[in-house]
């Protein structure tokens, strides 16, 4: 076989390979697409429905969560404040719900919902990477204070207006100072931002 027989085959060769693996990568794209088209929208569905029953479980009076459109994820420091929602109750406003994430020992994402005149109905852990046994404590529902409550239990029924001070406005978990007065300042940053949004619409 000649050198340029050769060189000819080589090439059909390696467009032949080509072709084999652009057809394969049309494909593989093409079984993503679909069945993206199919679990996309359920994937979606569950986001709203986990966020919405994060919502009722701080603001069980509410009966309507509307996101506010022009609430962008702003930081104050070392602290991340993100998706706000409007609480209503038969259409009518009663108070915000707002997600706080922010630096403990490790770190803690909680939501936390407030009526509008400064008073927490409810506060939640997303997320907390403390240490068990110490920090850890502040999310766990099995660990209770002294009067019987969980830790985050005790922020309901507290006022924004009196701060959130540990050891002086609500109870520190033993052994875990750093942590406690973390999540005092998550609360803070969370109910400074609803009060503020509130009275920025004349509420």
């Amino acid at each position: 076989m000649s050198t340029a027989k050769k060189s000819e085959d080589s090439v059909f060769a390696m467009i032949k390979l080509g072709l084999i693996l652009v057809a394969y990568a049309v494909a593989s794209c093409t079984v993503l697409a679909v069945v993206n088209n199919f679990t996309a929208p359920k994937i979606a569905s569950n986001q709203i429905e986990k966020a919405n029953a994060a919502m009722r479980a701080v603001f069980a009076d509410a009966d309507e969560f509307s996101p506010v459109a022009d609430f962008g994820a702003s930081s104050q420091g070392s602290i991340t404040l993100s998706d706000f929602y409007v609480a209503r109750r038969n259409g009518e406003t009663v108070g915000g719900v707002v997600q706080v994430a922010g630096p403990t020992y490790d770190k803690a994402r909680i939501v936390v919902g407030m009526t509008l005149d400064g008073t927490v109905t409810g506060m939640q852990f997303l997320e907390n990477t403390d240490s068990p046994g110490f920090g850890l404590k502040a999310s766990d529902e099995t660990f209770r204070l002294a009067d019987g409550q969980t830790f985050y239990g005790q922020f309901t029924g507290l006022n924004a207006h009196d701060g959130f001070i540990s050891g002086q406005t609500f109870d520190a978990i033993s052994g875990a100072t750093i942590t406690s007065v973390a999540v005092g300042n998550l609360v803070t940053a969370g109910t400074d931002a609803i009060l503020g949004y509130f009275e920025s619409q004349g509420f």
